[in-house]
């Protein structure tokens, strides 16, 4: 064959009818098969295999962690609370339903510059409300910086957690409430701090629920509840 014969191959090449296209149904129906079977299989068939296995060897995880006082539950380790009185750590703002509500998990979902977020509506109480009420409640200059869990909601609106930082700024006004020195509550933050998850995930947490506790079972108080 010489360089002559390939403008006639090419030619006869794209003279040739495309192939017809498939027929409708066979494109349905294995995309509805691979939906029911990745249904069946993510869906069903792996949470009822963790929960096989997670119930007989994390019974208490598998369970909701759940906190409990005299046989009453009174929250759990993974979900965060309301603590209103002054004698008490107090959580992260919430935006999961009125609250800490495991059946609206979420956030605000606006965005930075949202004037919403930073200046709040009459129901809606933004980052510049947030901050006055807490530089308030702890006793803090007007300009006192403050950590940024303090005055934001997370993705979930269920943290059980808040930073050192957070924690620190609130030892104050813990310690007046209680009649006791900073000393004996920076002692009860300090050990009960935990350190990032397997030492390099996330950053050092003071969980607020297991805090008050331990505040209460010191100090001889009453133990605080989801209604605090």
């Amino acid at each position: 064959m010489n360089d002559s014969d390939e403008p006639a191959e090419r030619m006869a090449q794209w003279a040739s009818p495309p192939a017809p296209p498939a027929k409708l149904g066979k494109q349905i129906r294995p995309a509805i098969l691979s939906v029911l079977v990745l249904t069946l299989l993510t869906g069903v068939l792996f949470p009822l295999l963790l929960a096989v296995i997670g119930r007989p060897l994390f019974p208490r995880q598998a369970g909701g962690s759940l906190v409990t006082r005299g046989g009453v539950v009174i929250g759990s380790e993974l979900i965060g609370q309301e603590f209103s009185r002054p004698e008490y750590f107090q959580s992260r703002p919430s935006a999961a339903g009125n609250g800490y509500d495991g059946t609206s998990s979420g956030g605000t979902n606006l965005g930075p510059n949202n004037p919403t977020l930073q200046n709040g509506t009459v129901d809606f109480a933004g980052i510049r409300q947030l901050a006055e009420g807490y530089r308030k409640r702890n006793g803090l200059a007007p300009d006192a910086p403050i950590p940024i869990d303090a005055v934001t909601r997370s993705a979930s609106g269920l943290d059980p957690d808040i930073s050192p930082a957070n924690a620190a700024l609130q030892v104050l006004r813990v310690a007046r409430a209680r009649g006791v020195s900073e000393e004996t509550v920076r002692g009860l933050v300090a050990n009960h701090t935990k350190g990032p998850q397997l030492g390099f995930l996330g950053n050092a947490r003071v969980p607020v629920l297991e805090l008050n506790r331990a505040l209460d079972q010191s100090l001889s108080q009453t133990v605080p509840s989801a209604s605090r």
